[in-house]
């Protein structure tokens, strides 16, 4: 197994020590900001989410740089990001802190697309993601990681930068869903 399938990997395994963060009745502490007080909990977890992300970014540009793009990462590295995206969004409703109907659309989203690269993957076909789905996946991760930190330096003025961010990472992830599929619905239609 290559280096940024491993990075791939630990991304996955990250996320069962950041559910424990966020969900475990640690008393830490807190940091007062502005009308909501941020657990230093949440704040390791919530640092945790950012690393873990970013090392999306660090096997990606490392698969391609040095040619090491494969089959598996392919299939890795999207499922690593939907896992931890759900997860934190998931969280994110349980503390009052995102509508549970964005994340239901944000994750049906995310099913429906993981269905038609099953559908691919039996068909022997590679799904890769798009540039839309990029954007789709960094807006995603900038608003959960906003509403992790309980929408802090934004929460000292007043401004709900994280939930403004939540709502344009809903509407790119409905606008890439219908993109994704509009492009890859030969997968479905030639299917046997």
């Amino acid at each position: 197994m290559n280096i940024p399938n491993r990075i791939t990997i630990s991304r996955i395994l990250l996320i069962p020590i950041f559910i424990v963060l966020m969900s475990a009745p640690f008393n830490w502490g807190t940091i007062e900001m502005g009308e909501r007080d941020l657990p230093y909990a949440h704040l390791a977890g919530a640092l945790l989410f950012i690393i873990a992300s970013t090392t999306d970014w660090i096997d990606g540009y490392y698969a391609r740089k040095h040619n090491l793009v494969t089959n598996l990462g392919k299939f890795l590295d999207p499922l690593a990001d939907k896992l931890l995206v759900s997860a934190a969004l998931i969280l994110l409703v349980e503390q009052g802190l995102a509508p549970a109907w964005i994340v239901i659309i944000i994750i049906s989203r995310e099913f429906a697309v993981t269905g038609l690269r099953l559908v691919a993957a039996g068909e022997g076909m590679v799904l890769a993601a798009s540039q839309m789905g990029k954007l789709k996946t960094t807006l995603q991760i900038v608003a959960i990681s906003l509403l992790l930190l309980h929408n802090w330096p934004f929460a000292f003025v007043g401004f709900p930068l994280g939930i403004i961010t939540l709502y344009a990472a809903m509407i790119i992830t409905v606008v890439s869903g219908f993109d994704y599929f509009a492009k890859n619905w030969h997968v479905m239609r030639d299917s046997k």
